[in-house]
């Protein structure tokens, strides 16, 4: 049977391996969210670089600046929700990171998506400031959308909910 909105299953460790999967799951409805989103990375290929153009150019503040190594534990939040998800950016060393960003670049997918109330203002401020964007603002079904380059490897989706969908 289908979840309903607002429920989700979890395995049931009271129950053997035995069954169809739906009588090995138990679904949760007691309105408490169990997860929710802490630290996303976003791979960069300098740090100090990133931090100047996340937190000077799109508005992001530091959250956390720890040394480690050669490198920093570097999380950046919004001003407006400084409690919530974090970024962390991420030195890009791994071996595969560099194969895998440069794929996602050439082929127009963007590495992460931030939201924006109104992405034309954002565009033309962002375009003052030298910010390239390689797909200016276009109409997506229930969103408006851009995509930019971080200047450290990375495509950014910024989005303006316009339709019913906002949540």
């Amino acid at each position: 049977s289908a979840a309903r909105p607002g429920l989700f299953a979890v395995a049931d460790p009271n129950s053997d391996s035995v069954g169809s999967p739906d009588t090995r799951l138990r679904v949760l409805d007691d309105g408490r969210h169990e997860m929710k989103i802490y630290i996303t990375s976003v791979f960069v290929d300098d740090q100090a670089k990133a931090q100047r153009f996340y937190c000077d150019i799109l508005g992001f503040t530091v959250k956390h600046d720890v040394p480690i190594g050669a490198h920093r534990w570097l999380t950046l939040v919004s001003p407006q929700q400084p409690e919530g998800p974090e970024l962390l950016l991420e030195p890009s060393d791994h071996p595969a990171v560099g194969p895998y960003t440069a794929a996602l670049v050439a082929d127009g997918v963007p590495a992460h998506s931030f939201q924006v109330d109104d992405l034309a203002a954002e565009h033309a401020r962002l375009t003052k400031l030298g910010v390239v964007f390689t797909r200016d603002p276009i109409d997506a079904g229930p969103v408006r959308m851009a995509v930019m380059d971080d200047t450290c490897g990375n495509l950014i989706q910024l989005v303006e909910m316009t339709g019913a969908t906002e949540g």
